[in-house]
This record gives C-alpha cells, structure tokens and sequence, in this order.
C-alpha cells in the first residue's frame, strides 16, 4: 500500500513504523539501516510535536492544537514528512501539499 507513494514526484523513500518506533517495512533509494533510522527519527520527532501540541493546548487553554495531523522538516533540496506512522523523504521537485495528502490517505488504513 505504501510503496504507492514512491509513484509521487520528488518522494525517494517512504517508511512504516509502529506505534514504539520500531521499523515495519520501507522502500526507496535508501538502505535499510538508513530507513530503520528515518523511522526512529520520524516516531521521536512526532513525540517531540504531540508533547509541544499539548503544551500549547494547555497554556493557551483553547482547542485545536491537538492531536496534530503531521509534521514537515524543510532541509536544503529535501525535507521529511510524517503523517500517523509513515514517513517519507522527498526532495525540492515534489509537490508538498499532494504529498500530504497521499500520505494521509495510506495512513488511514
């Protein structure tokens, strides 16, 4: 179901986690290793946004922050995106918006 994604422009890699940031599957132009580590990367960073979303929650005492959706790690030429427990890699000739919303889509299932 996710290497459907590699279909879109600029994605190199796309990786599945579990809820414990173990590795689960992934495919693109990375080795293994290295999407074992996108996928640690991508679970600790999603912590790092739930913690800080409830932060903002309760400090502003106003709803919507929580739970968020996704994140994107803009980089030079390439950045990281990550919606429930996939994440991919994809560089500056991808479409950020048609990303998110594919990954969304697969993250639903």
């Amino acid at each position: 179901m996710i290497k459907k994604l590699l279909a879109l422009d600029g994605v190199q890699v796309v990786t599945h986690f579990r809820d414990d940031g173990q590795f689960v599957e992934g495919y693109g132009m990375l080795p293994e290793d290295q999407m074992v580590r996108l996928a640690r990367f991508a679970h600790d960073y999603k912590r790092l946004t739930q913690g800080n979303a409830d932060q903002l929650s309760m400090f502003t005492q106003k709803r919507g922050w929580t739970p968020p959706k996704g994140w994107v790690v803009h980089g030079d030429g390439m950045c990281v995106c990550s919606i429930g427990n996939l994440a991919c890699i994809v560089d500056s000739s991808g479409n950020l918006s048609e990303v998110m919303k594919e990954l969304e889509d697969a993250a639903s299932f």
